[in-house]
């Protein structure tokens, strides 16, 4: 029987300019079981907020460089997901009713009793859904009811994809459809598979379908199937993939790219809970849900008339936005190292990591192709890597980086100048007569720079004697 891995506490951030009370209030929670960070001010949290990942915000209302609420109307923007209660020593019932409509998890007046406030905070990480903790433990750790199997794929540390993660979790409970934005390569299917995990659907299947890789003629026989005879070449039914996916989800990728009588027909099966094969006179019940993605804007689409408004409505229920790879850069090593121990082990190679300066030009690359380009640069430097430790030149080959070497004016000078003579004595076949002419120079004078540039004509003739005129 396995050990059981202790549950990691649930991670706050408390906010207050009164250092006192900031102390007090990080030592109770502590005491209490949670993980505490600490700001004193507005400026102080966002920081904080933009590059690690919590739980739940607990903030003082009046602050030095701005209020409580200045600051949830930013948490709420960046980290919808993310509970925040607040703190006032100026405290009114009109203050408390508009903080409630806005959406604030919790609202308590100073002085405030320590038993009210744990309570507060509790309550709030439940309803925050099942990514959050009872009692101070986080239900998503290892070992925990609700750990983390359900998104092992994507690996991040990234605040900004963990705020992704948090949203998916919550509408993962539920059974509305989720279109997925991002950029080619951010990791959507795996988003979508994450989301299906984690919902009560999970046992059942999931099918995906990129809408953009199947010619039209064939995209609605695969997604709706067909009966025998309904064309030619037909010469068996064939189950289609909405049928493949009842009781599952269905993930339809690049929604974007898809037909535009093909999305009537989609809409007749998201509104009737049913699908009719191609040659059908019946339509079969279908019960899934709608995860689909798209790299291109859709709402551009809808305003030029290539995508149907019901349909978007339709799919559109939820939305969640996939950061780029250069928006989550913290991810990078991270991403790298995984990669790496997947190829090594794939091709059979010692490979240990990369060198400092390799994963410095992975850091700051600008990564347009995303992680699935931050894949394939890795696995090329792994299969051309000659050493344990990857160098940087191989990856910027990988990245197609010309490097670029400081040279000093001296130096440059000189490179030039050998390089010139080179190419005077390939065109002239090592002729130095010929070659001086080219440059314009007496004989003297261009031996002399042949001396200095260790430089022999006969290598440029081939085997032979010197038979300069």
């Amino acid at each position: 029987m396995h050990a059981t891995a202790a549950a990691a506490p649930a991670r706050l951030l408390v906010v207050d300019d009164d250092a006192d009370l900031l102390r007090l209030l990080a030592m109770r929670l502590q005491a209490t079981g949670y993980d505490v960070a600490t700001a004193d001010s507005v400026a102080a949290a966002r920081s904080r907020l933009g590059v690690e990942r919590f739980d739940l915000v607990v903030s003082d209302v009046r602050l030095p460089d701005g209020d409580g609420l200045a600051l949830f109307e930013d948490i709420r923007r960046q980290h919808p997901a993310l509970p925040v209660i607040l703190l006032t020593a100026h405290g009114t019932i009109p203050d408390a009713v508009e903080a409630t409509a806005l959406g604030v998890a919790g609202y308590l007046t100073k002085p405030f009793d320590s038993q009210a406030l744990l309570q507060g905070i509790r309550q709030a990480l439940q309803r925050a859904g099942p990514t959050h903790a009872r009692s101070g433990l986080r239900a998503d750790a290892p070992g925990s009811a609700g750990d983390t199997a359900w998104r092992a794929a994507i690996l991040s540390r990234s605040s900004r994809m963990q705020a992704v993660l948090d949203e998916a979790r919550l509408v993962a409970a539920a059974d509305a459809s989720v279109l997925i934005r991002g950029d080619s390569g951010t990791g959507k299917e795996l988003l979508a598979r994450a989301i299906h995990l984690a919902s009560p659907r999970a046992a059942a299947p999931f099918v995906a379908i990129n809408c953009g890789a199947i010619p039209e003629p064939l995209l609605e026989s695969e997604l709706f199937g067909h009966v025998r005879g309904a064309f030619t070449g037909a010469t068996s039914a064939h189950q289609g993939l909405v049928q493949a996916a009842h009781g599952g989800t269905l993930f339809l990728d690049e929604i974007g790219d898809m037909p535009p009588a093909l999305q009537v027909k989609l809409l007749r099966v998201l509104q009737e809970r049913a699908v009719r094969p191609v040659g059908a006179t019946r339509a079969q019940a279908v019960d899934l849900r709608i995860v689909s993605a798209t790299h291109r804007d859709l709402d551009a689409a809808l305003a030029a008339g290539q995508f149907r408004a019901d349909l978007y409505y339709r799919i559109d229920v939820v939305s969640l936005q996939l950061p780029t790879l250069a928006e989550r850069r913290e991810d990078i090593p991270l991403l790298a190292g995984h990669f790496l121990r997947s190829l090594a082990h794939k091709y059979g190679r010692r490979l240990t990591g990369f060198a400092p300066e390799a994963l410095e030009a992975l850091a700051t690359a600008p990564w347009p192709g995303n992680v699935r380009q931050l894949h394939n640069v890795v696995e090329q430097a792994c299969a051309l890597a000659t050493t344990a430790l990857i160098p940087r030149a191989l990856v910027e080959r990988a990245l197609r980086v010309q490097p670029v070497e400081a040279l000093g004016y001296a130096e440059a000078k000189r490179r030039f100048e050998r390089n010139y003579l080179i190419q005077l004595l390939k065109l002239t076949a090592g002729n130095v007569s010929d070659a001086a002419r080219l440059a314009e120079r007496n004989r003297t004078e261009f031996y002399r720079l042949l001396q200095r540039h260790d430089l022999t004509p006969e290598l440029f003739r081939g085997a032979g004697p010197d038979v300069e005129q």
